[in-house]
């Protein structure tokens, strides 16, 4: 709801302020007294383009504020964190307009784009002047308004959230087609890359372990030869070392007993001899050990040659990474299996959701049809009272393939004279009467829909008498849920506001004139509009004429 609107050096508007309230504020005034300055304004703060033309102090800035109550508006919450910014109970949109020509445009003190501010107070404020053909050519307004009407509000939301599963599901099994498409691509090679590595069947190291097996086997006659060398000089030559090292540790022995300090070097050497002779007897296992096998050789040769050839293939340098290689290839298979089973799955779960969006698209469709009828019918007769007594509405539903708001695609459609050709109301309807055609179709689901402020600008042109006094009570019903702002020349819509607003102008101390705003109240509110009835000086006829339409 609009709580508040301020208007700061704009055009013929030096410093103005207007508080709505809840219900239907009418707005009146003679010609030219400013009216349309003032939705001008306003259109500012909804994101129309702005110049330096509307200043009237050039040395000054134009400001434009409007504060709303948004405590129960969710969508605006929702759009507010969609845009990432704050929301807070009270909303306070400003606009700036520079005399270098900038603009700015602020929600809550933070800076914003005009797109932004476009898109934000569109759940604010409906203008009536700027939204008639938007709202009559938007496909999901006609949808929503028909759904309000055949109470399929709930069975719409319903039918959508199965229609998003249904999709998000179908843009999954369509991603694991193609991945699944890809991977049979890739499946075939992997496979016999897989089959080669499973064949090769390298265990852990054995590659490097083949090297130094290889190298070894390739000087076993060298490595026997010194082994033996060793072996023989420590153990088995003319003077083998062991012997000489035992024979002098007794020696050392024998002088002991008359020479102590001996003991401790007697003991050294005899554990030297004792380390010897063990070394003497690995040198001669260790013989045993090497052999020279050429079939065992030409083996592990095969098996570098397969190694260091696979290795080479796929750019790696140790087994490790091979079998690593390997467990990868395995797993992309096994996943590939995995993939088929989930496709599985899902190809169910897609025909599963068809299923009931089918089901709930007739459904929706059924009730759509059912309620045209009488949402037409009940349309007509408010055209006739408010002066369209020639036009013919009705309400097109055309069978399509299903979207986010079923299989329907609803349109609003109008003969204005009888001559049997329909057009979309946006075509066929002149300015003035689409805005009486939203009247009517807004209170006929006013107490279903929610709507945000709505502002009519002169809505009432072109008709007077009854249908005046008709336009007035639909205003009236629609006010009942929603605040309503309406500019007015007709005295029979004017007696129906909660709040009048009077727009006039005067001199101020610098000789210019400005548009100012009052609310009137009791006596002041019948005389204006009397004088809307009667003139400037109204008789007590027209004066009692604006008491009985006011009662």
């Amino acid at each position: 709801m609009l709580q508040k609107l301020i208007v700061r050096n704009y055009a013929i508007i030096d410093n103005l302020t207007i508080e709505p309230g809840h219900g239907l504020n009418t707005i009146t005034g003679e010609t030219g007294a400013g009216k349309s300055i003032i939705l001008g304004a306003l259109s500012l703060i909804l994101g129309d383009r702005a110049d330096t033309s509307v200043l009237i102090n050039k040395d000054e800035k134009s400001v434009i504020e409007g504060y709303f109550d948004v405590a129960g508006n969710e969508a605006f919450r929702n759009a507010l964190a969609t845009a990432e910014l704050d929301f807070e109970p009270q909303c306070i949109i400003r606009r700036e307009i520079s005399s270098t020509g900038k603009s700015r445009a602020f929600i809550n003190d933070t800076p914003v784009n005009l797109q932004t501010l476009n898109e934000l107070s569109s759940l604010l404020v409906d203008l009536q002047q700027q939204f008639g053909h938007l709202a009559l050519e938007d496909d999901d307004f006609q949808t929503n308004t028909l759904d309000a009407i055949a109470d399929s509000m709930a069975l719409a939301t319903e039918y959508n959230t199965a229609y998003r599963q249904w999709k998000s599901a179908q843009r999954k099994l369509d991603e694991q087609l193609a991945a699944q498409n890809k991977r049979k691509q890739e499946a075939d090679y992997k496979q016999y890359l897989l089959d080669e590595l499973a064949q090769a069947a390298f265990a852990p190291d054995e590659i490097e372990r083949a090297e130094e097996q290889m190298k070894q086997l390739s000087n076993a006659e060298r490595i026997i030869m010194v082994l033996q060398g060793g072996q023989t000089a420590l153990a088995e030559g003319e003077q083998p070392i062991v012997t000489e090292l035992r024979r002098l540790a007794q020696q050392l022995l024998s002088i002991a007993d008359v020479y102590p300090a001996i003991k401790p070097l007697q003991e050294r050497l005899a554990s030297v001899w004792a380390e010897v002779k063990d070394i003497a007897a690995e040198l001669e296992n260790e013989q045993e050990k090497v052999t020279i096998d050429p079939a065992q050789m030409e083996e592990l040769q095969q098996r570098i040659d397969l190694g260091y050839k696979l290795l080479k293939k796929h750019g790696l340098k140790t087994t490790t990474e091979l079998i690593v290689l390997q467990q990868q290839l395995e797993d992309d298979l096994h996943q590939m299996a995995l993939l088929d089973d989930n496709i599985t799955e899902l190809t169910d779960t897609v025909a599963r959701l068809q299923k009931m969006v089918d089901t709930l698209g007739a459904e929706l469709s059924a009730k759509r049809h059912a309620a045209s009828g009488n949402f037409a019918a009940r349309i007509n007769e408010l055209l006739v009272l408010v002066g369209m007594p020639n036009a013919r509405f009705t309400v097109d539903i055309a069978t399509i393939p299903p979207c986010p708001t079923g299989t329907d695609r609803i349109g609003f459609l109008l003969d204005a004279n009888k001559s049997g050709n329909v057009q979309p109301l946006h075509k066929a309807a002149s300015g003035g009467e689409m805005s009486r055609i939203m009247l009517c179709i807004k209170s006929t689901v006013a107490r279903a829909l929610h709507l945000p402020t709505l502002i009519f600008d002169e809505v009432d042109t072109g008709i007077s008498g009854e249908a005046a006094r008709q336009v007035g009570d639909l205003l009236r019903t629609l006010s009942q849920y929603h605040q309503v702002i309406c500019i007015t020349h007709q005295p029979q819509v004017a007696a129906r506001g909660k709040r009048h607003f009077y727009v006039y102008k005067e001199v101020n101390g610098n000789g210019r004139i400005n548009t100012q705003v009052r609310t009137l109240q009791g006596d002041e509110r019948v005389l204006a509009i009397a004088r809307m009835i009667g003139g400037e000086k109204p008789t007590e006829a027209a004066i009692n004429s604006a008491k009985e339409l006011m009662g």
